[in-house]
């Protein structure tokens, strides 16, 4: 069973696992450098007023954060287990991050992904992000491919 609480410092060796792994892989996000528990303590647990896990039995499978950006924006990231992936975690983690943004005022969620990362775009298609901007050659990759960055924006207000 997964479970969805907010993240927690004793939490980072697994989630720097986590980002670090799909880092290594390519392609999936705009992350090129690997996270030291330093860099995503500051980056990810103390810098985002919403930071979540999803656990499944105790284990972190995954997490989501969401940056506030003004105006009642939210840019969220969200990374789950690729080497022992657990289905519906994203799912799960979104549901709580969308309840906690909307606790904090929030006006939109708003997902930047870069346009190679296919699993990325269909995973916010399918929790009802909308296509809201592109931003045209946006990121170089290390290999010198030029993306986009597809912005998708979830309101939070009906």
């Amino acid at each position: 069973m997964i479970t969805v609480r907010t993240m927690e410092e004793r939490d980072i060796p697994e989630c720097v696992a986590i980002v670090n792994h799909i880092i290594g892989l390519g392609g999936t996000t705009a992350y090129e450098e690997p996270f030291t528990n330093e860099g995503f303590l500051a980056h990810y647990l103390n810098e985002p007023p919403v930071t979540n896990v999803a656990l499944y039995d105790s284990r972190v499978v995954g997490f989501q954060a969401a940056f506030d950006v003004g105006n009642g924006l939210y840019s969220i990231g969200s990374f789950t287990d690729r080497q022992n992936p657990v289905r519906g975690a994203g799912k799960a983690l979104f549901v709580k991050t969308l309840d906690d943004c909307r606790a904090d005022g929030g006006e939109a969620i708003l997902a930047k992904i870069t346009s190679d990362n296919i699993g990325g775009l269909a995973y916010y298609s399918g929790l009802g992000f909308q296509d809201f901007e592109v931003i045209k050659a946006d990121l170089t990759r290390r290999d010198g491919t030029v993306v986009d960055r597809v912005i998708k924006r979830y309101p939070l207000r009906a």
